[in-house]
């Protein structure tokens, strides 16, 4: 089986200019994991869940592990988490105002839609990805993910049943 028989042809694609909130509004409305990242017709990178989870920063300072006093802990417990939750909300701001280029992944890791679901698998596997824009021509048109080759598996597996 070949990448194209199994692949999401005509992908949800982002601007490299785009906000990351614009980016993340597509993986959600597209129930999606990662998009290709395009300047132009050009594939510049791809942008996933994890690019995106990876910008938040983790407290200090407040938010930081201490054992308090029994006393301390009715007054201070709640300032320290209230302080993290403000600072988390400050850089969920901050993340979403960023270009998508400051985020993604740069070069993306294609492939050809000629080529074997298994290259594509063995792609995945070593790279530890989730998707690759699949190319023709220097073109996106498609995408592969990890779901698209189990499905992929799936079908040719209830194939050979029929021919028993």
């Amino acid at each position: 089986m070949q990448v194209k028989d199994v692949m999401t042809a005509d992908p949800i694609v982002v601007s490299a200019d785009a906000p990351v909130r614009e980016a993340a509004g597509l993986l959600r409305k597209h129930k999606v994991g990662g998009l290709p990242v395009m300047e132009g017709a050009r594939l510049v990178g791809i942008i996933t869940e994890g690019d995106i989870l990876g910008l938040l920063e983790k407290p200090s300072g407040p938010g930081e592990l201490w054992l308090p006093s029994p006393l301390e802990a009715l007054v201070e417990i709640p300032l320290r988490l209230a302080a993290s939750w403000a600072h988390t909300r400050k850089a969920l701001s901050h993340i979403g105002d960023q270009p998508v280029r400051s985020v993604m992944s740069s070069p993306a890791v294609t492939i050809g839609e000629d080529e074997d679901m298994d290259a594509a698998a063995a792609i995945l596997v070593e790279r530890r990805i989730g998707r690759l824009p699949v190319v023709r021509d220097g073109k996106v048109v498609g995408i592969i993910a990890r779901a698209d080759i189990v499905r992929g598996l799936g079908e040719s597996y209830g194939s050979k049943e029929e021919e028993a």
